[in-house]
């Protein structure tokens, strides 16, 4: 006997457990089938499940147990990234806290040795958390983007190194000194995606440079309305910024070409305060007229926009700061003239020194207070900088010129289809890719360098000094290579690249990838790049991104606004299954998810329907039939069920096959809410319950096929509890038949009777209009009210006749008569083309629903009008979130669907 509910407590890792152990998440190894593979977006090592996280696997997930019982050959490849930077700081946090020596004190391959251990004991905790959310896997084939630690030869490093090599041989990697982003904490270069952009309360300094050589120039001057009221004789021009230290490295000031105001000023120069050096002023649109003084300074060792703007001007960018973000000494300190006293400052003192030098020398002509965007290490926590440093790069933008083909002649497309757009402005924009790391955990770069600076990349220390020659002493180059570099290369490294592989032929290229938007570039773009380059075809045909999870208002997730929800509690409280659904639900293309608990219970409410309709079907003997003759089916409402079952089917696997996953979830929630549950179940009951042997047996059948069948779609969704019903509702079968999620997928041929469908679906909407009506009109819920036909054909009196015992025990009827004219004290209600009439006269005060009816009427007009007015608003419309825009066309429709009900309601009162 079933349990009176689901218990996912004990069930989900009882389950789980058993799946891995008999082997189910592995490929079939069935080279007749067709293949289909999926490769996990690898989550850092050190990293724990957030919602995106369980958004992004149970969508794969849900793909990979559909195709898996379509009878594919599936596999879903997990593994973790290394995460370079975080990794190294967790370690080096933990060694702090242990009161351990700092890594520079341990050496290299200590310290490097440590991070292995600590990767062995306490990395990849974030595997265990994807299988207790169901993610089905072939964990036997867990890969790690740094290899395997006791095989120095492994794939994955040899892969590394065959791709830097090769693309240096081709020119496609190089060594320059260009701007990175710079951790001044950690002393590397960092990637855009870990520089968090910060709006933090700061300052404009307008700093005003004498013009050279005795220049001066009419300036406009403006009142306070900024009309302008004269001029005014100037021997400066003032920049402002937000960085004063900075100055000490300006090569010059950009003013825009067509700026009246500084057109007798181009070619001139200004002397640079404290330095004393002449720089030019230049002309570039660079410069905006309607900013500030628009005037610029520019300062290409230190600012993105600035390494530009003086690239044009042919200026030598001048560093002024170290790799601890401290002004240099030294021949760089030389060449920027660069006071002694500066020197050696942390870049915050020397701020404050260069502003008391300018309100010193009466140069500082005002500050300005205001908000501005600040980037800072999303690790670290400190303020980056944009520094000058040698570092190797890729020469992304020949790269992508095959992946934008790509995409653009349809051999990967983008669902949904709008971030192709963003895609090609990336690409078409793309700038080198900086591939170096100043970090010691990581996939080192296989270079050398001999005593005069000559590079050698080559696959091993033997080759380069064979190509060094003999007496050259090298030392190896102290770099590793961006995490994204070996991530880039997962769709084909971790199915055994550069080694040729069974499982690359079979299962590269991948079906699909799924991720967010936040990493097109930083990791969809450069596996595009690098499967055409070493591959010669694209690592997917299809992209699918998917939204973000927001909370129930619509706001980010974030643990500073104490609104961040841990799936984890979740499933906890609620179970995998309902968190899986809440997301799939929900994952409507272009539309981000806005999740509460509240949603998440409700799934887990859903789930408990389920289990109840299998307690029902237990009890009325209902069994597991197998296979079903559809054609042997004779009752309406068993051919009723089996045609909506099989457009459920073709529903749900249409949405799965389009991505439109909160589509099939849709199908299957109403199919199992709505038609099983509320409806089939309660129609079925006089036949189970009757004296027909016949019928009986047939709907025990039917009713118990379909209960399997619909615990087959529902398995990818919801795998746990279709799982455990499997088995119970027919001890044994798991070991005789095998798992639910090895089953067929119900593909069969497309069933429908309609005669029997428009039978049941006249009986369905005849219960639920004088439901709905009854409830309109405020008749007492244990009342039992006449209900008569008018007009009625012999077929429909045929039908009324059938399903009396169902028409009166649902819709609370106390007789059901036919007569040609309505009767008095009826409100009538029409039902395809069935007039009805309920005689409700004699259960409640008409004018009292009169006046209700009147005062609801008008509560919707308002809230129609008020809505409608907010949606012709173009303002609302263009920057509101989608989801509320739609979340208020859909008020509307809801509302006015209900007036129309109303309305009926109240004319059918007239005359009482």
């Amino acid at each position: 006997m079933l349990d009176q509910r689901f218990d996912p407590a004990e069930a989900e890792p009882r389950l789980y457990e058993a799946w891995e152990k008999s082997g189910c998440f592995k490929p079939s190894g069935d080279t007749s089938a067709q293949a289909y593979s999926i490769v996990i977006p690898p989550p850092n090592v050190t990293g724990v499940l957030h919602m995106g996280h369980a958004l992004n696997n149970t969508l794969q997930d849900l793909l990979i147990r559909f195709e898996r019982m379509r009878g594919k050959n599936v596999l879903w490849q997990p593994g973790t990234d290394h995460a370079g930077i975080a990794t190294q700081m967790v370690v080096e946090r933990k060694l702090a806290e242990e009161g351990n020596q700092d890594r520079r004190s341990m050496g290299r391959d200590a310290f490097v040795d440590r991070v292995w251990a600590w990767r062995e004991e306490s990395g990849g905790a974030i595997v265990g958390q994807l299988k207790r959310l169901g993610a089905s896997c072939d964990w036997s084939r867990e890969a790690f983007t740094m290899g395997d630690r006791n095989d120095p030869d492994n794939n994955m490093m040899r892969a590394v190194t065959k791709v830097f090599v090769e693309l240096y041989k081709k020119g496609l990697i190089y060594r320059d000194k260009r701007l990175v982003n710079w951790d001044p904490h950690f002393q590397t270069a960092i990637s855009d995606l870990e520089v968090d952009q910060r709006e933090v309360p700061g300052h404009y300094w307008h700093l005003r440079y004498p013009l050279a050589d005795g220049v001066t120039y009419e300036h406009p001057v403006k009142d306070e309305e900024g009309n302008v009221t004269g001029t005014e004789t100037r021997n400066y021009i003032v920049v402002a910024t937000s960085r004063p230290e900075t100055m000490l490295g300006d090569t010059g000031v950009a003013v825009h070409p067509e700026d009246e105001r500084y057109a007798g000023l181009i070619g001139k120069f200004v002397e640079l305060p404290i330095v004393g050096r002449r720089v030019p002023i230049i002309a570039d649109d660079y410069a905006d007229p309607e900013k500030g003084s628009g005037a610029v300074k520019i300062t290409p060792a230190h600012d993105f926009n600035d390494f530009e703007v003086g690239k044009r001007a042919g200026h030598t960018p001048l560093n002024i700061l170290n790799s601890v973000a401290s002004i240099v000494d030294g021949g760089e300190a030389d060449a920027a003239g660069i006071p002694a006293d500066y020197r050696g400052l942390d870049r915050f003192e020397a701020r404050n020194k260069v502003v008391e030098a300018f309100e010193a020398a009466e140069l500082l002509q005002e500050i300005e207070d205001l908000k501005i965007e600040q980037p800072f290490g999303d690790r670290s926590n400190v303020v980056i900088e944009p520094w000058m440093t040698d570092q190797w790069y890729v020469d992304a933008k020949t790269m992508a010129q095959p992946a934008i083909e790509a995409v653009k002649t349809g051999k990967t497309r983008f669902v949904p289809e709008n971030w192709e757009k963003t895609y090609y402005n990336w690409m078409d924009n793309i700038q080198p890719w900086c591939v170096s790391r100043q970090l010691w955990w990581g996939h080192r770069i296989p270079a050398w360098y001999d005593e005069d600076g000559n590079v050698y990349v080559a696959y091993s220390e033997e080759e380069a000094q064979a190509e060094a020659g003999k007496g050259k002493k090298l030392v190896r180059d102290e770099d590793v290579l961006d995490t994204w570099f070996s991530s880039a290369l997962w769709p084909f490294t971790t199915m055994g690249w550069p080694d040729k592989t069974p499982e690359l032929e079979t299962f590269y290229p991948t079906a699909t990838v799924i991720t967010a938007f936040d990493i097109i570039f930083f990791w969809v773009a450069r596996m595009m790049m690098m499967g055409l380059e070493f591959m010669g075809e694209v690592p997917f045909p299809d992209i699918y991104i998917h939204a973000l999870v927001l909370d129930e208002k619509g706001q980010k997730m974030s643990k500073s606004k104490g609104n961040a929800m841990d799936p984890l509690e979740l499933v906890d409280a609620y179970g995998a299954d309902a968190l899986r659904f809440t997301m799939t639900a929900m994952a409507a293309q272009g539309r981000n998810i806005r999740l509460s608990k509240q949603r998440v219970e409700g799934y887990r409410n859903f789930s408990t329907k389920l289990w109840n309709a299998a307690r029902f079907a237990e009890m009325n003997e209902c069994g597991a039939p197998g296979e079903m003759d559809y054609a042997a089916v004779k009752s309406p409402v068993n051919r009723w069920i089996l045609s909506e079952l099989s457009k459920c089917a073709a529903d749900v696997t249409r949405g799965l096959e389009d991505y439109r996953f909160n589509e099939a979830s849709d199908a299957l929630y109403k199919f199992i809410w709505n038609t099983l549950c509320d409806w089939y179940l309660e129609l079925i009951k006089p036949l189970l319950a009757g004296m027909d042997d016949t019928d009986k047996q047939e709907t025990r059948a039917v009713c118990g096929y379909v209960l399997d069948e619909t615990l087959k779609l529902l398995h990818p969704f919801m795998p746990f509890v279709t799982e455990e019903l499997w088995e119970r509702r027919s001890p044994g079968r798991a070991a005789s038949k095998g798992f639910l999620m090895s089953q067929s997928w119900p593909s069969g041929e497309p069933f429908t009777d309609e005669a029997a469908t428009a039978e049941i679906d006249w009986v369905i909407d005849m219960i639920t209009e004088i439901r709905s009506l009854r409830n309109d009109l405020g008749v007492p819920a244990g009342s039992r009210v006449p209900l008569t036909l008018v007009n009625a054909t012999s077929e429909i009196e045929q039908r009324a006749m059938r399903h009396e015992d169902v028409l009166k025990r649902l819709a609370r009827l106390e007789e059901i008569s036919m007569t040609e004219t309505s009767p008095e004290g009826a409100v009538s209600v029409v039902v395809g083309e069935t007039m009805s009439a309920l005689s409700i006269a004699d259960f409640v005060d008409i004018e009292e629903v009169r006046k209700r009816l009147d005062k609801e009427l008008g509560q919707l007009d308002k809230d129609i009008t008020s809505t409608e007015k907010k949606l012709s608003n173009e303002n609302f419309v263009s920057r509101a979130p989608e989801e509320i825009v739609e979340e208020n066309r859909e008020r509307v429709r809801d509302w006015t669907a209900r007036r129309e009900k109303l309305q009926a309601a109240r004319k059918g009162l007239e005359g009482l």
